[in-house]
């Protein structure tokens, strides 16, 4: 019992956790917060959540990965792929290697597959926790288009080195022509298992909404389905179920342009998944303040295994591996930077200077949720049941290397984008591609409501000059409800502005008057939602 009352309790803080955010004036990062609201709530229970790690990376993961690649923009991912390529895999592999080797040299008691192992985990950053860190900053829409991207790849690499790593520390046998093998099978094996078992599941839903018709709860259901469906399918094959949850998302992006399901299906299964990634973020974030004593706890207990007396050298240890990942960044950044600019002229990247690009995006590494997800499934017991060496030292290291890049980030990024002027260039292809989306679909509908109308003109007998006022009507409300309030204004805009909110005013007024007859049982209040749930559908067109 004690249990669930833990887990209501961690819901609850991360309700808190979002209005205090609101309420501080300076803006501290959301991530900060409602880990040091785990840590209060350690001192209330007595025993944290215990579960199994398989488990714990199953629940948690997958959904998290799927909503990053079903929404990144994938115009944006497709114009910086090769800076996004290098952040993702290059400078994984570089961390990999190098940072494994370091912590391998100050902790020798670590073996080199667990140093490696720590190094590989400790590589993913969190778009998440980068935007609560700089959502009241002007980040330039480009630098943080590749941080998200570079956040969506690194995911899979430094979670498929991870597993790679931990491998090799259980059986204790490294092959680097096996390791290139797998690593590609993997790869292959998971991103094919995430597109097939989400086209699968679309294709066979299809059919079945084509003779039963759409049900919404399905619809909803099964895209959280999905993402779990394609790990679950690419780990039985010997795939990656990160690769398969990312492949799966970016998928769902391509399904969904096929415009099959309804509007209120996609309002409220986009209300469904920002509630999800809002909860399992701050869960995680949460549940590492929660844990936080403990983990500290038992690294204090083995750090004579470092061959030190002080437990403050484990705290030495992890601020020496947060200022290697920021050293590693701010290297393979500058070569990334510099090198096209040394073979080509176009080779610049952002409208801020290279430097402040460089140091921006250095700082902007913030490991978060699946970093600390990933150290979680260290095995317990070696194949001879002998312990893991190193778990909990890796787990402390890593619990306090996220809260170090978060702090550092917190501190140096406001500083970094002092006086950044917001880009124009993502502002003016945008209104671009907006003008000509509203274009051809005005002309497209123009088009369509015309042959409507000579189709029903044929079969009643309405005056003509009704249909041409109704078509003029509908084609203005089209046009006018796409407007924005910084546009020039003219009458007719005026005129639209005018009927919208009288509009506005009665639905709200309806509304009031609906849940007023329901308060006093004069109607029923399923009624009443019905009727609301119509009234809210035209609010939101209509806003």
């Amino acid at each position: 019992m004690e249990s669930i009352e833990l887990v209501f309790t961690i819901l609850i803080a991360i309700l808190f956790s979002g209005l205090i955010g609101r309420f501080l004036p300076w803006g501290l990062p959301l991530p900060l917060i409602q880990i040091a609201l785990g840590f209060v709530i350690s001192g209330v229970f007595d025993e944290g959540i215990l579960l199994n790690p398989e488990v714990f990376f199953l629940l948690l993961i997958p959904p998290l990965l799927f909503l990053d690649g079903w929404r990144i923009p994938k115009d944006e991912l497709r114009r910086d792929k090769a800076g996004i390529f290098q952040l993702a895999f290059g400078l994984v592999i570089i961390t990999v290697f190098g940072l494994g080797y370091i912590i391998h040299w100050m902790i020798p008691s670590m073996p080199l597959a667990v140093s490696f192992a720590l190094a590989a985990i400790v590589s993913p950053t969190d778009p998440v926790a980068v935007q609560g860190i700089t959502r009241r900053l002007p980040v330039p829409r480009r630098l943080m288009s590749i941080l998200e991207g570079e956040a969506l790849f690194n995911d899979a690499s430094g979670l498929v080195a991870f597993r790679m790593a931990v491998l090799a520390a259980m059986t204790g046998v490294f092959s680097l022509t096996q390791a290139v093998t797998s690593f590609v099978w993997v790869a292959v094996a998971g991103i094919t298992a995430g597109v097939a078992t989400t086209w699968l599941l679309s294709l066979i839903h299809q059919r079945i909404n084509r003779y039963l018709g759409e049900e919404q709860g399905s619809e909803i259901l099964l895209s959280l389905l999905t993402p779990f469906a394609a790990y679950v399918v690419a780990e039985a094959i010997g795939g990656s179920g990160i690769l398969s949850a990312v492949a799966a998302g970016l998928m769902m992006s391509s399904l969904e342009l096929s415009g099959r399901i309804s509007p209120m299906t996609r309002m409220r299964r986009t209300a469904m998944w920002d509630l999800l990634q809002f909860t399992l973020n701050g869960f995680m974030f949460i549940l590492l303040g929660e844990q936080l004593p403990t983990i500290f706890n038992e690294a204090i207990d083995l750090v004579n295994q470092t061959g030190h007396h002080n437990p403050w050298w484990l705290l030495i240890y992890a601020a020496v591996i947060s200022l290697a990942l920021t050293a590693f960044r701010f290297i393979w950044v500058t070569i990334c930077v510099y090198i096209p600019r040394l073979i080509s002229r176009n080779g610049r990247q952002s409208g801020i200077p290279a430097w402040r690009y460089i140091f921006i995006l250095s700082f902007a590494g913030v490991r978060g949720a699946v970093t600390l997800a990933g150290v979680m499934t260290l095995p317990f017991l070696l194949p001879d049941q002998s312990e893991f060496p190193g778990r909990d030292i890796a787990i402390f290291l890593a619990a306090a290397v996220i809260i170090i890049s978060l702090i550092a980030a917190s501190i140096v990024l406001p500083l970094l984008l002092k006086g950044v002027a917001p880009s124009q260039e993502f502002h003016i292809s945008y209104t671009n591609q907006r003008k000509m989306a509203i274009q051809t679909a005005y002309e497209q509908a123009a088009d369509h409501l015309k042959s409507l109308i000579d189709e029903l003109d044929k079969n009643d007998h309405l005056d003509k000059q009704f249909y041409d006022e109704v078509k003029t009507r509908l084609l203005a409300e089209f046009v006018n409800g796409f407007r924005l309030e910084d546009e020039e204004k003219n009458l007719e805009y005026d005129k639209y502005l005018a009927e919208r909110a009288l509009r506005l005013a009665l639905i709200d007024q309806a509304r009031s008057s609906i849940f007023q007859l329901a308060r006093k049982k004069i109607i029923s209040d399923e009624l009443a939602r019905e009727l609301v749930e119509r009234l809210d559908f035209d609010h939101i067109r209509f806003t």
